[in-house]
């Protein structure tokens, strides 16, 4: 690592600790992906050579063996940031024949890997959707995940004289379904401390305050590799369907709520949608219930994206995803504010680049101004 920026590894069991000199030794390079409403990752690849301490005591030790907890860190300009909370779930070992051709790599996921690996059934008597991914996510404060679960737009009660919620799948199957149903997304979000995270259960994330702005196209004053952007008409679309009333049995047509009910929208001109879509799967369910699904799958779609690549020495920051960032040099039409959808993070001793994605629903920025 450069003068200005450290790298913080550790790893233990329930609790991670400082990983030994050894390893950072023998560190080569570092991967984190970082995305909204996914299951995020990393790969940590180390250099073998046959008499290294790596090699010899600390990998036949069961250092770095499956279900091992990792966090990733980092220190930049004295502010620390959190990449990455997770377990090993792969080791690899490359015996190369040549002398420093030889890497062990190991691979994991967050700690949401950890509500994916037992079936559960469970029942939640008069939970709303929120409340029970509260008490779902509670089940592992051990690993220092506190829940923060946002309620729907459109909140119904459970009655428990008439039907009762139930679990029968994974705990991060369940969590996502419930999500799916009401337009939210579910992931875990690191830090903002090692050894902390936040299971976050809501609507995407487009409020608070923007990171440092990318800039392009200003010459000396850039401080992005490059940056492309797209504007795809037919990802947005409308879902309908159709509602039979109990009493009546007479037939309506379901119309979603907008997409500015879960969050601002972040464009002068949002875009329109461009095609209609039948919402199935909704037989036998509420008129709320059937509002949120249509919801939720109009808000999946935003047809504008920005991917690029920068230099996090030269940027100043860490870009993190889950949060707004600003643009500037790209025009008119596509400076402004974006929601971050997702940063690769790839580190060497040397080096240290992130790869991003940025979404927006539609072009010209609704604000004249980005934070420097």
């Amino acid at each position: 690592m450069t003068p200005s920026l450290h790298l913080m590894l550790l790893a233990g069991d329930a609790v991670p600790e400082p990983v030994p000199a050894a390893f950072i030794d023998a560190l080569h390079h570092v991967r984190v992906t970082s995305a909204t409403g996914v299951t995020n990752g990393f790969q940590l690849t180390f250099a073998m050579s046959p008499r290294s301490q790596l090699r010899q005591a600390v990998v036949p030790g069961g250092a770095l063996d499956v279900k091992r907890r990792v966090v990733v860190a980092v220190a930049l300009a004295g502010r620390c940031q959190v990449l990455m909370d997770g377990l090993i779930t792969r080791q690899e070992m490359h015996a190369g024949r040549a002398p420093g051709a030889s890497f062990l790599t190991v691979t994991g996921e967050d700690l949401s890997v950890l509500m994916d690996l037992q079936h559960v059934r469970c029942s939640y008597p008069g939970l709303a959707p929120h409340l029970r991914a509260e008490t779902v996510c509670a089940r592992y404060a051990q690993y220092g995940i506190t829940a923060r679960a946002v309620p729907p737009v459109l909140t119904e009660q459970p009655n428990p004289a008439v039907t009762i919620p139930v679990q029968a799948a994974t705990d991060l199957a369940y969590l996502r379904a419930m999500a799916a149903d009401v337009g939210h997304v579910f992931h875990i979000e690191p830090g903002p401390v090692p050894g902390a995270s936040t299971a976050y259960w809501g609507p995407q994330k487009r409020e608070g305050d923007p990171q440092p702005a990318l800039t392009t196209g200003c010459g000396a004053a850039d401080n992005v590799e490059d940056l492309s952007f797209a504007h795809d008409g037919l990802s947005v679309a409308h879902y309908r369907t159709h509602f039979v009333d109990p009493g009546s049995r007479s037939i309506s047509e379901i119309v979603p709520p907008e997409p500015q009910v879960l969050y601002w929208s972040l464009a002068a001109h949002p875009a329109p949608a461009l095609c209609a879509r039948p919402l199935t799967g909704q037989t036998g369910r509420s008129l709320p219930q059937a509002r949120l699904a249509g919801l939720g799958r109009t808000v999946s779609g935003d047809p504008v994206t920005a991917q690029g690549t920068l230099n996090v020495l030269r940027y100043g920051h860490v870009l993190g995803s889950h949060r707004l960032v600003g643009v500037r040099g790209a025009g008119p039409a596509y400076d402004g504010t974006y929601a971050v959808r997702d940063v690769t993070h790839d580190l060497t001793r040397t080096t240290f680049r992130q790869h991003f994605t940025l979404v927006r629903d539609g072009l010209v920025s609704d604000t004249q101004v980005v934070n420097p």
